[in-house]
């Protein structure tokens, strides 16, 4: 088989991002938008030794498991990669992933893998989006998504899985930027002032915040576009971010209220977090209860306990287990996090729970072997590079009864694990969520114990 060649493949299998995969004599495709069960005609677009990929042209036979998409942009845009799947086959693609990343990653290959816990209603559960602004060829200021593997934006201002309320700001924003000529940054010239707009929606209060990212000091005309949106049901802040880096971070550290409060507030089962600009905050929240109800059932608090929580973020695990616990240290990097922690702390009246700004893989051993500290649990919730091989080594001589290990990435979870169990720790209990369905991404959630 040669490049460009056209031919027809039946979908036997689908990859950890999501593309079909079908053979033709022995030879392996990887076809991007095709499902598991799909017949399809595809093009030839790049021919390696043993495998080639291959672009969907028509679809012959649609799979029992093909769903139609509703978003109209579900093929160009990156966020979502598996729209055209069944929900309830979404999910057995997720157990699948996170059970062959642990075997083959990880070499676990008898480990009891729970259902997916999944969602009621997997659109529009994202409390969170940022929108970059750009203009596109013929001049006109656009907004909506990045295409998959790029920084071209998909003009798009209706997303199904974020809130509705997006699309109302949305149009706002451009036509106030329309209205006053404000100009939309370009990547390649580092010129133009907006960058990206940041919303967020707490899902229990309905509160709404509204951040527009700038590459300068001021928005101009920034009071027309506050009496605008403050109109709006549930505004409660708007604020400008200040990014002058020319760099892929969309946000940068100083954030100038506009309107309003500095933060909007949510709750996670009862515990009420404030939430700035800058915080990290869980996208899902409804699956984030499920979520932190599973951590907190694993880790097996009676009251007594020490617990670390280390990538603690603003404090959300770290104050679900001070309710269960002894003492709960929380240790992250980000200091604005780590005030917010504080905050949140407060405002939910608890005392028990203590927060630390600094790298976990610092943090943690300083307090290990200089001032003695010690933990009956340890949660971690590390970002997708998992946790660092110095921080996993002071766990193990730590010594705790318990590990709990949230992770994003199922890929560099099978490889702490593993470092783990080599040192006298055993998995016992594997939960995978889906944090974000019609994405290929997938939550887990994993208890350790001592030998």
């Amino acid at each position: 088989m040669n490049k460009n060649d056209i031919f027809t493949v039946t979908i036997e299998d689908m990859g950890a991002e999501g593309e079909g995969i079908g053979k033709v004599d022995g030879f392996t495709w990887f076809v991007k938008d095709a499902v598991i069960g799909d017949v399809v005609n595809v093009k030839a677009m790049k021919v390696k030794k043993n495998y080639g990929y291959a672009r969907l042209l028509e679809i012959l036979e649609p799979s029992t498991y093909r769903v139609e998409p509703k978003c109209e942009f579900h093929r160009q845009c990156g966020g979502c990669q598996i729209q055209a799947l069944d929900y309830k086959q979404q999910l057995l693609f997720k157990e699948n992933k996170v059970r062959n990343n642990l075997k083959r990653i990880g070499g676990f290959h008898d480990l009891t893998i729970r259902p997916v816990i999944g969602m009621e209603n997997p659109y529009h559960y994202r409390n969170k989006a940022q929108f970059p602004i750009r203009q596109d060829k013929d001049g006109n200021i656009i907004t909506g998504f990045y295409a998959g593997r790029s920084h071209t934006v998909i003009a798009n201002t209706k997303c199904y899985l974020g809130d509705d309320i997006n699309e109302e700001i949305l149009d706002i924003v451009l036509f106030f930027m329309k209205k006053y000529k404000i100009s939309a940054y370009d990547e390649e010239t580092g010129k133009g002032l907006v960058r990206h707009v940041l919303i967020r929606v707490g899902f229990t209060t309905r509160e709404i915040m509204v951040c527009l990212i700038i590459n300068g000091k001021e928005l101009p005309n920034s009071q027309k576009l506050v009496d605008c949106l403050q109109k709006i049901k549930g505004m409660t802040s708007i604020s400008i971010n200040i990014n002058k880096e020319i760099t892929n971070v969309i946000l940068g550290e100083t954030v100038k209220t506009l309107w309003g409060q500095d933060y909007i507030t949510d709750y996670i089962g009862n515990v009420k977090y404030q939430i700035s600009p800058l915080s990290f905050y869980q996208v899902n929240p409804v699956q984030t209860k499920k979520l932190y109800e599973t951590a907190l059932s694993f880790a097996k608090l009676t009251g007594d306990e020490v617990v670390w929580d280390l990538y603690c973020g603003i404090g959300t695990i770290s104050l679900f287990l001070a309710q269960k616990a002894k003492k709960v240290m929380g240790v992250e990097i980000v200091p604005q996090a780590i005030e917010d922690a504080k905050k949140n702390a407060q405002i939910n009246g608890i005392t028990n729970a203590s927060f630390y700004v600094g790298k976990a893989e610092e943090v943690l051993p300083n307090k290990f072997k200089n001032d003695g500290e010690y933990a009956e649990v340890i949660v971690v919730d590390p970002p997708r590079k998992g946790c660092d091989e110095t921080l996993l080594d002071t766990i193990a001589q730590m010594n705790p009864k318990r590990v709990v290990y949230v992770s994003c990435d199922s890929a560099t979870l099978a490889r702490d694990l593993r470092y783990l169990c080599d040192r006298g720790y055993e998995v016992k209990e594997v939960q995978p969520v889906d944090m974000f369905g019609h994405t290929v991404h997938c939550e887990v959630i994993v208890k350790l114990e001592k030998h």
